[in-house]
């Protein structure tokens, strides 16, 4: 039975160059903006713990340090090729939550309440521009 799963540099080769290194940009991108979310919520520092009064989360160091922690596991699980879907699919709930939740309160739907949307069209675009295994999956076109 030959292997399913092959290597990133064997990936490349179905994905143009340039396809390959935008993906890489923007999983960048947003791995460092979900890194730095992470990290400020380890520590919570007052704009985390405002932010969560104002979404209605209880104001506790240890609930910021569990969103912390859950942020980064889903963020280093997404940054490593090997294990860059289920990194994906984890996000993608972990953001369905965030838009849950700015839905409950009413936030502006473009800036706030669509922003977990966003963040999630980076991460599966730039799966999608360079894992063939992705654009199997989910076809575009025929």
């Amino acid at each position: 039975m030959q292997a399913v799963v092959q290597s990133t540099e064997a990936n490349r080769d179905f994905v143009s160059s340039r396809a390959y290194w935008a993906s890489w940009i923007i999983s960048g991108l947003l791995i460092l903006f979900l890194a730095f979310d992470a990290i400020i919520k380890l520590f919570p520092l007052e704009v985390v713990t405002q932010t969560m009064a104002e979404l209605g989360w209880p104001v506790t160091a240890s609930m910021a340090r569990l969103l912390g922690v859950l942020t980064l596991i889903c963020t280093i699980l997404y940054a490593i090729p090997r294990t860059s879907v289920l990194g994906a699919v984890l996000l993608t709930g972990y953001l369905g939550g965030a838009i849950a939740t700015h839905i409950r309160i009413g936030n502006p739907l473009f800036s706030h309440t669509l922003f977990g949307v966003y963040l999630g069209i980076m991460a599966w675009g730039a799966l999608y521009l360079r894992d063939p295994r992705v654009r199997a999956l989910l076809p575009l076109h025929r």
